[in-house]
């Protein structure tokens, strides 16, 4: 008789019975079959395709996604077990199910227990005597064998490795839409903790995300962003309990490494976070970066409340970021101020509150005050958050604080060596500074880690590698025509670049129209039509001038950029100047490619622009 068993069940495989405490239990057909397949294959998924060749002939005629799903639904009813608080069966998304309770070792009852002494006897001898021969064979194997490969396939040994990861978006099981930013944020929260893993690149949120409710395979996703490893997950959020199930996957072949399921209080969802991410990184025996000297505090409790308004503002940010207007940024700040008038000590909500003031389109000076003294309380709070420094590193470029600038993106990548933003605009500085070989390395990092956004345009315009530069921008717009930033960068540093000014302008104008600006479009294209290219700059440069005006937009180096390549230098002059008075609302981190911008270079044999780097400080 073969018995298993777990928790109070056991299941009888030879007489095809599930028993509860020694009472058999109603569950025979399908459901026991599944059952019984997920039995043999404990704590590994078994795939929705494994299931139904198991199941059903090639020959059968049957809604296998229905029929599956109801033999499992009957199983767990005889377990007593659910899909949203699995204790059993769990359902991996997209892939199929799991067995996740301890399993008891198979239980082997002889027919008879009516055995004789001389048969105990020669059973002794036998199994004995079976383990010396198989003693014998594995010492002569590995004698003999000249292969280090098949030693450590023979040992165990040669377990994928994993030395980069994605974590694609983790699946909300609440049933409620609306919750979808939570599931968003624990996602986002996953991510931050295991990038402070130095030892493997994991993949930015960003370049993650984007694989939200996806139907391509693992293999494809792990192709896609070229990582080794891919975490996911389930998020369930039940009044004030948290639910997460992970599983770590090795992407190219699909193959399941490891899986855990965690419950804990909302009020230590950020605790939460950092187990599971310990326990990921045990996994592929990383370790955390030497740089990391200090190692980042314990999480501390946080009240729903304050959680509530932080994944909101998060959310908000997110949608002000693909596009969606000034309105989700005012009400991303509304969300993270609510976050610290709940929680004053939580560091996190600074941060933000910092980024939401620091990003709009026109910058007040009290924009300034509250985005610089956001992030300086936040790193009074906590000092090792690696996010917080990189926005101080930001606002200092927006005041051209390159040294202060400099030490501090290096501040935040020594706490966490995947910080995308980080390494990109670090990159700049070096650029900036004549530091090639080190800018360029910094801008692949940055594109490595998140490779479905752009991060080596303005390093290829740094070079003026337009060749390079068009057909990698080509390329992410495939992927996102829409990217009304992609197109600007088309018109500003590619075609134009290489004097193709046709091209360029079919750019900007589809940047204009995307980004809400339709008749400056027509203006322009018209232009363009009746008296050229310099005639076209001038009306686009008059468009933005326009809109500064009428306080809807400041872009000074754009509108520099525009008069320059219109020929009117004194009011290209005039409009670089407009940027230095202004440092640090808005037009301040431009700035750092003054000294290698390609739309600039007709004034960089005027004595004005040599000043005009000095005073930023900049080389010449």
């Amino acid at each position: 008789m073969r018995l298993l068993k777990f928790g109070t069940f056991e299941v009888d495989l030879d007489a095809g019975e599930l028993r509860k405490s020694g009472v058999r239990q109603k569950l025979n057909g399908q459901p026991f079959q599944v059952l019984q397949v997920l039995l043999e294959r404990p704590q590994q998924v078994v795939t929705r395709e494994e299931l139904r060749q198991r199941l059903w002939p090639e020959n059968t005629f049957v809604d296998y996604d229905l029929a599956l799903k109801k033999a499992v639904n009957r199983a767990r009813e005889a377990l007593g077990d659910s899909a949203g608080s699995p204790r059993f069966i769990e359902t991996i998304p997209r892939r199929g199910y799991r067995f996740i309770a301890p399993l008891m070792s198979p239980v082997d009852t002889p027919a008879s227990d009516k055995v004789t002494a001389g048969n105990k006897e020669r059973r002794t001898w036998l199994r004995w005597g079976a383990l010396a021969v198989s003693i014998v064979a594995v010492a002569a194997l590995f004698i003999g064998l000249s292969s280090s490969r098949l030693r450590r396939r023979v040992l165990g040994i040669g377990a994928p490795r994993i030395q980069s990861l994605a974590v694609i978006p983790l699946t909300n099981l609440s049933g409620d839409a609306a919750q979808e930013y939570f599931s968003d944020g624990m996602t986002d929260a996953l991510i931050t903790e295991l990038a402070q893993i130095g030892s493997i690149r994991v993949i930015s949120r960003t370049s993650s995300m984007q694989y939200n409710q996806t139907k391509k395979s693992l293999p494809e996703i792990a192709r896609e962003l070229n990582v080794d490893g891919i975490v996911e997950g389930t998020v369930q959020r039940s009044g004030d309990r948290v639910r997460i199930s992970a599983q770590l996957i090795h992407g190219p072949t699909d193959k399941h490494l490891w899986a855990n399921s965690y419950e804990r209080d909302v009020r230590d969802v950020f605790l939460l976070e950092r187990e599971v991410a310990g326990d990921i990184a045990r996994q592929v025996q990383a370790r955390i970066t030497a740089d990391q000297r200090t190692p980042p505090g314990q999480p501390r409790p946080i009240s729903p409340e304050a959680l509530e308004a932080y994944l909101q503002g998060n959310a908000h940010m997110q949608r002000f970021m693909r596009g969606f207007g000034n309105d989700e940024l005012k009400l991303a700040s509304a969300s993270f101020q609510q976050a610290i008038d709940a929680e004053p000590d939580f560091a996190p909500a600074y941060v933000g509150l910092s980024r939401a003031h620091r990003g709009a389109l026109k910058v007040s000076a009290e924009d300034v005050y509250i985005a610089r003294r956001a992030v300086e309380r936040a790193l009074e709070l906590d000092p090792n958050l690696s996010g917080a420094w990189t926005a101080l590193a930001d606002i200092k470029c927006d005041f051209w604080d390159w040294a202060g600038a400099e030490k501090d993106y290096r501040r935040a990548l020594a706490l966490n060596p995947n910080d995308a933003g980080a390494h990109e605009s670090l990159g700049w500085i070096f650029d900036a500074f004549g530091r090639l070989d080190e800018g360029w390395k910094e801008a692949e990092i940055a594109q490595q880690v998140d490779p479905n956004r752009d991060h080596l345009e303005p390093a290829l315009a740094n070079r003026h590698e337009y060749d390079q530069l068009i057909q990698h921008v080509t390329r992410m717009l495939e992927a996102d025509p829409d990217n009304g930033v992609l197109h600007l960068m088309l018109y500003e540093d590619g075609y134009v670049g290489k004097g193709m000014y046709k091209e360029a302008l079919q750019q900007l104008e589809r940047s204009l129209v995307l980004f809400g600006l339709p008749e400056l479009a027509a203006k322009v294209r018209q232009a363009f039509a009746a008296s050229g290219y310099k005639r076209a700059m001038q009306t686009y440069a008059g468009g933005l001038v326009a809109l500064h005006l009428a306080k809807q937009l400041f872009v000074p180096l754009n509108v520099a950029e525009a008069y320059t390549a219109a020929g009117d230098k004194d009011r290209a002059f005039y409009w670089l100047e407009e940027a230095y008075k202004n440092r640090g609302r808005g037009s301040g981190l431009g700035m750092i490619f003054l000294n290698r911008d390609p739309g600039l270079e007709p004034l960089r044999s005027d004595p004005r622009y040599k000043h005009l780097l000095r005073r930023v400080g900049l080389p010449p």
